[in-house]
């Protein structure tokens, strides 16, 4: 098991800038990205660069205006959506500072996993920060169910990851996937794992002008009879991984690393918001803490309103990630 002390107790941003284009998997346009340096405590950060000036985009849990399909955020005019992967990547390097410019309506899907945005990341550099991590540290189970979708966080000092799919296609069939989380075992074990689709399913999307870049190049192509992609599969049970990346991704819009397990069973984009909704509404069920050097906690007053909605009951602890402070780009 991670132990506290195994963890980087210090936050950490990107060391220079960096860039990428790459298609939007919905609208079918060719998005151009940037990842900047941002200032210690300043969190994860969106920028529509064009849409002339708009407020930034705070990867927060009350920004989620959508989560069919993909996980969507705005602030004001500006929306960002399919910010799971990329999401993924900085939480799965654990990065907790960083501004996030596209020219366009969505992340770059580029080949439908996390791995590339990995890359562009180590590409850039990772700096640690003089500012201490703040912790979400889960103390009892907290659940969420919806049908038969369910999805749990337990005590766990570290974060680990525990999906099921159940799906009735041959190849697919019911996998099960288990990682306890850190920077090395992420990007061997988790980021390669592409997103997946049915052919069927992406036609009738595309009558409706949804999924208008989606292609074997970047996703799993599935029908009837197996995999349509040349080249297969790259793990064995790349899907239930897959469901681990998007998991990994929609938990960083709790706002800071979370230490917990979570167990997701059939679980999607809405099940994932549910379940961060119920922990900011469950104040008894965490502790907010800071990880010393020495690997010991340090548990932090919270300030928490039980009268206030869910999604906004971690901002008066997390007040420069909810704040419209001006970007500081380091």
């Amino acid at each position: 098991m991670k132990t506290l002390s195994q963890i980087n107790p210090y936050q950490s941003t990107i060391r220079k800038t960096v860039y990428c284009s790459g298609i939007g998997l919905h609208s079918g346009n060719r998005i151009n990205m940037t990842l900047r340096p941002a200032s210690a405590n300043s969190g994860i950060r969106f920028v529509r660069n064009d849409l002339g000036y708009s407020s930034p985009v705070p990867a927060f849990m009350n920004r989620v205006i959508d989560t069919t399909m993909a996980t969507t955020i705005s602030e004001g005019n500006a929306s960002v959506a399919t910010t799971e992967h990329l999401l993924a990547a900085i939480n799965g390097l654990s990065i907790d500072n960083i501004i996030i410019e596209v020219d366009g309506p969505e992340v770059p899907i580029l080949d439908g996993s996390s791995a590339p945005f990995v890359g562009l990341l180590l590409q850039a550099g990772i700096r640690q920060q003089k500012s201490y991590r703040r912790l979400v540290k889960i103390t009892r189970e907290i659940s969420f169910r919806d049908g038969d979708r369910h999805i749990s966080i337990y005590p766990y000092d570290g974060f680990k990851v525990t999906a099921e799919i159940n799906f009735k296609h041959e190849t697919i069939k019911r996998q099960v996937y288990s990682v306890a989380l850190s920077p090395q075992k992420f990007v061997a074990e988790i980021s390669k794992a592409r997103t997946f689709g049915f052919l069927e399913d992406v036609e009738k999307l595309q009558k409706n002008g949804l999924a208008l870049g989606a292609s074997l190049e970047n996703a799993v192509g599935m029908d009837e009879n197996g995999v349509l992609n040349k080249e297969g599969l790259r793990y064995d049970n790349e899907f239930v991984r897959h469901k681990i990346v998007d998991i990994i991704g929609d938990m960083t819009l709790l706002g800071c690393p979370v230490l917990g397990h979570i167990v997701a069973y059939k679980s999607g984009h809405s099940q994932h918001l549910k379940l961060m909704e119920t922990i900011a509404a469950t104040p008894d069920a965490w502790e907010f803490v800071e990880l010393k050097k020495d690997g010991q906690l340090s548990v932090l007053n919270k300030f928490v309103s039980r009268t206030r909605a869910a999604g906004n009951r971690f901002l008066p602890i997390l007040s420069p990630v909810a704040s419209k402070r001006p970007l500081s780009i380091q």
